[in-house]
């Protein structure tokens, strides 16, 4: 239950991050937090399946969805222009 919650915050924060700096491309806070969280599982898998390790602990979940929200708001941006 402990790490459920610590990975719904760190994909918040993530996704809170990942809004800031794609500025143009966010979609409000809700949804930045939303793509965030899922970013967290994306961006897991992306790194799981390629053997990719950010570090461990906070800060290595932290850069692993924060670069999966990166990702998702850039194919949702993708998406929202067509």
């Amino acid at each position: 239950m402990n790490d459920l919650l610590l990975s719904i915050i760190v994909g918040i924060v993530a996704g809170f991050l990942a809004g800031r700096v794609m500025k143009g491309k966010g979609f409000g806070l809700v949804v930045n937090l939303l793509v965030g969280v899922a970013g967290a599982i994306l961006g897991g898998w992306l790194f799981g399946n390629f053997g990719i390790s950010l570090g461990e602990g906070i800060i290595g979940a932290l850069l692993t969805a924060f670069i999966g929200a990166l990702v998702l708001l850039f194919i949702i941006g993708l998406i929202k222009k067509s």
